[in-house]
């Protein structure tokens, strides 16, 4: 058999930006270094005297990675695995609370790192050979950390025309704006990429071009779609056309579904068969690691929407340039993520195994898919639905599926497409069917009728007890001069609303659809 020859990422340090090239390696991160060193008498750091914690052991008791939750009853008892128990010191691949409740290195504990390591490896299949990872304390810590890596002051960022609001509140205060780019049912169009790129200079003399591409690939938070490899690709190819490195932050990577059908009934995880882990992973979209043979992707990897978000811990995955200028920043900016939550998660996940892990996550994958079914189901038992590709002159943009009020409505109140992952269901609302958008229209003291309506419409929900997230929370930051529908260039007669499918009982999603509805109906007719 040929070796594989080795691959390297290549010098990608021309993107950091002033203050990061400014950073010095911390001298008391160093001084640690040494500390481990065998018979050295360490006189200079001033690490508290372990025998002084007040913590002599843990014990945690978790599921098994093979437990099948129970969507209907979430609440009910399963059976447990065997406790974990935790002391002072460390055992084997165990991590121990001296180790854990003490400071630790900018790149976090080295049993969680190299489990991660293993993990990436087998899930993700990097394209190159000199990555790493470093920890972080989550997807918004990353986030935050990548923007003061790459991005100066008043630069422009490429993301989605929906992004996630968080993102947004890291780059705003920099003065720097988003560049939206439409989206179709597998996110970033690429024809839209590639023609705001190559006429970049006719359109922005003067202005350095973006450098940096935002995006949620999987399971989109707010609009649920998937890229799938082939788009994937095609927007890669772009970026290295271009220049441009891409963050991929994927918290819902692992909660990609089937197509969903109406025709069969809502999944029901306690009675479908069970998918082995290699099934599993097979089929999973692959990752924009998997793909890049430039080391030009910054991977923002997640437990919180598979374990919890409380634990607040993440990890890059990066080129080594890169890395060590987030180390860097960690250094001196977060230090380490909580010796707490990496004690509870590396000490679950070295029981589990990475098999395990997965096993759970299929499983967990299941109980997302359940609801999105649910969801679904509830739209169809309350409005009439009809295939955007069997009406006639459907309104444009739309995809997926219409809904109408009853059957004998001849314009749809809205549109969406069954998500195929994460846990969120888009809501493209066409507003001229409504007199009272008409109205404000008509309203010369109303200067957006459109994000008036959406907030008329979401306090009606909100009274009679159902709450939607607006669309216009989502909308990219591109500047104090483009904040109304009009200034934006966005479409005329046009909201959304983003529904959830993640955390309300079956019972209680039907009863919130039903409600919907009623507002609906009250404002359409």
């Amino acid at each position: 058999m040929i070796a594989k020859e080795p691959r390297a990422s290549i010098d990608l340090s021309h993107h950091i930006n002033v203050v990061s090239r400014s950073r010095n390696p911390s001298p008391l991160k160093d001084i640690v270094k040494y500390m481990a060193v065998e018979g050295m008498v360490s006189l200079a750091g001033g690490l508290p005297h372990p025998s002084l914690f007040p913590f002599a052991s843990v014990s945690l008791s978790a599921y098994k990675s093979n437990t099948v939750l129970d969507a209907y009853s979430p609440d009910e008892q399963h059976p447990l695995a065997d406790d974990i128990n935790i002391g002072r010191d460390s055992a084997a691949e165990q991590m121990g609370l001296i180790t854990a409740l003490q400071y630790d290195s900018g790149p976090g504990h080295t049993a969680l790192r190299t489990w991660a390591v293993k993990f990436v490896k087998e899930v993700f299949k990097p394209a190159y050979d000199d990555w790493d990872v470093i920890l972080n304390s989550g997807n918004t810590d990353g986030w935050t950390k990548v923007v003061r890596l790459l991005c100066e002051n008043g630069d422009y960022l490429l993301c989605e025309e929906q992004t996630y609001p968080s993102a947004q509140a890291v780059w705003a205060p920099m003065g720097c704006k988003a560049l939206p780019i439409a989206i179709d049912d597998q996110g970033l169009r690429v024809d839209v990429l590639e023609n705001l790129l190559s006429g970049w200079q006719s359109s922005h003399p003067g202005i350095r071009r973006p450098r940096l591409l935002y995006t949620v690939p999987v399971g989109s938070n707010p609009t649920g779609t998937t890229m799938q490899e082939a788009r994937k690709r095609a927007i890669y190819d772009v970026c290295v056309k271009y220049d441009i490195v891409i963050c991929e932050d994927d918290p819902y990577y692992f909660l990609q579904y089937p197509t969903y059908n109406a025709s069969q009934p809502p999944y029901d995880p306690l009675v479908a068969e069970n998918t082995t882990v290699d099934e599993y992973v097979k089929g999973l979209a692959p990752s924009f690691m998997s793909l890049d043979y430039q080391g030009r992707v910054i991977r923002l990897e997640s437990f919180s929407k598979t374990l919890a978000p409380g634990n607040r811990v993440g990890f890059f995955v990066t080129n080594p340039i890169f890395i060590e200028r987030l180390l860097r920043g960690t250094e001196v900016e977060t230090q380490a993520p909580s010796g707490w939550a990496v004690l509870m998660l590396s000490n679950l996940l070295q029981t589990w195994g990475s098999a395990g892990y997965l096993q759970w996550l299929a499983q967990l994958r299941n109980q997302y898919r359940a609801r999105r079914d649910w969801m679904c189901s509830a739209l169809e038992s309350n409005f009439v639905l009809k295939s955007v590709d069997k009406v006639k002159d459907p309104p444009t943009g739309a995809e997926g599926l219409l809904a109408y009020a009853n059957g004998q409505a001849k314009a749809p109140i809205f549109s969406f497409v069954p998500p195929t992952a994460g846990m969120f269901l888009w809501a493209r609302f066409y507003l001229y069917g409504s007199p009272r958008f008409q109205k404000l229209q008509q309203s010369a003291d109303c200067i957006d009728p459109e994000k008036s309506f959406q907030d008329e419409l979401w306090l009606a929900l909100a009274n009679k007890l159902v709450l939607l997230t607006p669309g216009s929370y989502y909308t990219p930051w591109q500047g104090k001069d483009k904040v109304t529908t009009e200034a934006r260039g966005a479409e005329n007669g046009i909201c959304f609303f983003r529904l959830s499918f993640s955390m309300v009982t079956k019972e209680q999603m039907e009863l919130g659809i039903t409600r919907m509805h009623e507002v609906l109906q009250d404002f359409w007719q």
